[in-house]
């Protein structure tokens, strides 16, 4: 079973480079910011995935929680900073 969890692992960490493309060559700042949050939320699954494999899911849930809402508060706070500098 491990190795099935891993190889979920080794999907997630090819989505998260696939995702890290386009942070680096977006052309706009909304696909880099796109990019981030897709990132984000392949690493909270991948958090979610590993506790499973070590067996101490209550644990990597509590962490993952704490990585989304920085999550959430940093995406909002671009599309604040965005909001007021007049981007569309």
């Amino acid at each position: 079973m491990t190795t099935f969890f891993l190889g979920v692992l080794l999907v997630l960490a090819a989505l998260i480079g696939a995702y890290l493309f386009r942070v680096l060559q977006g052309p706009t700042i909304f696909d880099r910011v796109l990019g981030l949050n897709g990132i984000s939320t392949k690493a909270i699954i991948m958090l979610i995935v590993i506790g499973i494999v070590f067996d101490r899911v209550e644990m990597f849930i509590d962490i993952s929680t704490g990585y989304a809402l920085l999550n959430l508060v940093g995406a909002l706070a671009v599309a604040k900073y965005l909001e007021q500098k007049g981007l569309p």
